[in-house]
């Protein structure tokens, strides 16, 4: 009989790869995944500088290269770190991952033994934790509300609890709820960290698809202990497929994720890292990431409001002012889970909430993606959801 390791036993199958494979149809209208638009990948842009590198440095494109990643991607990142996230830093601070997933994967490996306690918000990203699960901690939600992680709530777990080995937040266009956090917000936070001295890994995948308001620190930019993991991507303001993330840390904090990365998968790929930094020195960054806000942000208005015409008065839900997501609160006595199967029936879906709970004992919440759906699809979609809710409500 095969023999499994303990762990295999805390790990299902990710609630949004499964619904994935579901609406891979093409008459499903899916507000499920948190996906670009593929009609704004620079897919031309992208074969000339793939072109370039490969004229200009094949065979180095070819080979395996550091696990710390291409020193001009990681030069193009601090250089980008600094602009946008008021962050100031070095390349020797930057390690290249495979998406910014691997870098959840490598914190928890990092810093959790079993039983070790990870302070979340409520809800939390599931994709995270998902990641710490292997490491088999203890999770702990910290009471959040419309501005975020609340900090006396948090101040609160840390005075009584002595086995909190590190805190993972959201705090730019959170996923799933779209919370920002203010700048006062962010200055108590680390107030309390700094008093504490607890890791913080500080994902930041959505900060720079604002629609309006202005953009706030990160919490890295603040940090004066080197306490801050900043994790990054370039799945959201570029392309997914490329895979390309990146942790910035201080000094034995990333010789630690440097170790990890070189048993886990010894490098990021080369190639994916010359072409897109090649691409980066080629073309404007910033005004391709500013298209893809003037797009989302139509698409927010348009599902937004649409949703405000269709769905009942009972259904809660707020005007995210950037990101990807919306988050929608139902009535407690409906599960969005079951709801999920009569919208499915009408060819839609969205991501029921429970997973984004580390106990899933929250049901009635579900999140909604407007960023890959083209507006009649979103319109539609949001009216046959509309359909739904109202049929199953009481």
């Amino acid at each position: 009989m095969i023999r499994f390791a303990s762990r295999m036993e805390l790990l299902k199958g990710s609630a949004i790869r499964e619904l994935l494979a579901l609406t891979a149809k093409p008459e499903i209208i899916s507000f499920a995944g948190g996906m670009p638009a593929p009609e704004l990948f620079p897919v031309e842009q992208m074969e000339k500088a793939a072109n370039a590198v490969m004229e200009e440095m094949g065979q180095a494109a070819m080979q395996y290269s550091s696990t710390e990643g291409y020193v001009p991607l990681r030069q193009q990142i601090v250089d980008r770190m600094a602009a946008k996230n008021n962050i100031h830093t070095t390349v020797d601070n930057i390690l290249v991952t495979s998406g910014s997933q691997q870098g959840l994967d490598y914190s928890g490996r990092v810093f959790l033994d079993k039983d070790d306690i990870v302070l979340i918000e409520s809800p939390s990203y599931l994709g995270a934790l998902n990641a710490f699960k292997t490491c088999e901690p203890r999770f702990i939600e910290v009471p959040t509300d419309d501005g975020g992680m609340i900090m006396e709530e948090l101040e609160k777990i840390l005075e009584k609890e002595d086995r909190v080995k590190m805190i993972y937040v959201i705090p730019d266009f959170q996923n799933p709820s779209s919370r920002t956090w203010s700048l006062e917000r962010r200055q108590k936070f680390m107030e309390i960290i700094n008093k504490y001295e607890i890791p913080v890994i500080e994902d930041n995948p959505y900060g720079e698809l604002r629609f309006e308001g202005e953009a706030q620190p990160a919490l890295k930019s603040l940090d004066t202990k080197g306490l801050v993991v900043y994790l990054g991507t370039f799945s959201k303001i570029l392309a997914p497929g490329y895979r390309l993330g990146w942790v910035c840390a201080d000094g034995e904090i990333l010789d630690k994720y440097n170790f990890m990365a070189q048993a886990a998968a010894l490098q990021a790929s080369t190639i994916s890292q010359m072409e897109t930094a090649k691409w980066i020195e080629m073309y404007d960054l910033d005004a391709h990431v500013a298209k893809l806000v003037e797009v989302y942000g139509k698409r927010r208005d348009l599902m937004y409001n649409t949703m405000k015409e269709e769905f009942p008065p009972e259904v809660k839900f707020a005007k995210p002012t950037g990101g990807l997501f919306l988050w929608v609160e139902l009535p407690e006595y409906m599960d969005a889970a079951v709801l999920a199967k009569e919208a499915l029936k009408e060819n839609v879906a969205y991501v029921p909430g429970e997973g984004f709970y580390p106990d899933g004992n929250t049901k009635n919440t579900f999140r909604m993606n407007y960023s890959n759906m083209p507006d009649d699809k979103i319109v539609e979609g949001v009216k046959r959801l509309a359909k739904v809710i109202k049929a199953n409500m009481k």
